[in-house]
């Protein structure tokens, strides 16, 4: 039984840290800052839930797995309302931002 929960736990683990990495290659693929808050703001919510539930796993149940949960919610009360409000931010400050970039293409 110890050997399944240790494998639950690092699978958790390593697909967390999957969503991070892809979090993290979206920050960095995106051009505008509104798509890179987008990007960084998905991952961490989903990246962090996966890697604390991974180590919820681990300890089992426990106080510690509980605390480790009231962070999960935290993260998913905080997460989505500082990504709001840099994203007014933006759009406050932007002055191009109502230009849009299209691209035509004539082999359709």
């Amino acid at each position: 039984m110890e050997w399944f929960r240790l494998v639950v736990s690092a699978a958790f683990l390593f697909l967390g840290l999957l969503v991070f990495l892809a979090a993290s290659i979206g920050v960095n693929k995106f051009k505008r800052a509104l798509n890179r808050i987008h990007a960084a703001a998905l991952g961490d919510t989903l990246g962090i839930l996966f890697v604390l539930l991974g180590l919820s796993v681990w300890k089992g149940v426990s106080f510690a797995s509980f605390k480790l949960m009231l962070v999960v919610l935290f993260f998913w009360l905080a997460s989505p309302v500082a990504g709001h409000m840099i994203s007014r931010l933006e759009i406050m400050t932007d002055e191009d931002l109502g230009e849009i970039e299209v691209e035509h293409r004539e082999d359709i």
